[in-house]
């Protein structure tokens, strides 16, 4: 049986992973309109993994016999200045999501739940993956600056990524 202050911050969580995918279409809609179809692509990959986060949550609060209750979501930003402003948000937003993660295992360990903290355990790993991923492509676009040549050839390559996952997975 999940406790009740555990189920509260999972359900808080649940609204923060759905954020995240809210937050990530809008990034790839600014992407989009700026004419860089692989910025998009890989905002959308972002966008999917973060509802599949979000479910991963909604799951575990109902396999614990708890209660999901879905919480209302904030819009997200819509403007952006540049490709590097945009990623640069996108590493703030997965630290601040690392925080709220290591809040809630911490919670989980307070309450002695163990099952929630080997659950949350996996997202603990997975936030390292995620602010690697944006921190990478921050740095690689301030080393690019505004050289168009560079940033086309990004553009590629960060297309590539749902193809690359794809064919990791088959």
């Amino acid at each position: 049986m999940l406790g009740e202050a555990i189920q509260d911050a999972m359900n808080e969580q649940i609204k923060n992973e759905f954020y995240s995918a809210y937050q990530y279409l809008s990034m790839a809609a600014y992407c989009e309109s700026a004419s860089l179809p692989g910025f998009a692509r890989w905002m959308r990959a972002q966008a999917r993994e973060e509802t599949e986060h979000a479910m991963k949550f909604y799951d575990f609060v109902l396999d614990r016999n708890g209660r999901v209750v879905l919480q209302t979501i904030e819009g997200p930003l819509v403007e952006f200045g540049s490709p590097l402003e945009v990623f640069e948000r996108a590493l703030a937003h997965e630290q601040k999501v690392t925080a709220m993660i290591n809040d809630l295992y911490g919670l989980a360990v307070r309450e002695n739940d163990y099952a929630s903290q080997a659950f949350l355990q996996w997202f603990v790993t997975e936030q390292v993956e995620e602010e690697k991923n944006a921190g990478e492509v921050v740095e690689t676009l301030k080393m690019v600056g505004d050289k168009s040549e560079a940033l086309f050839l990004l553009d590629r390559e960060l297309g590539q990524r749902d193809s690359a996952e794809q064919a990791g997975e088959a």
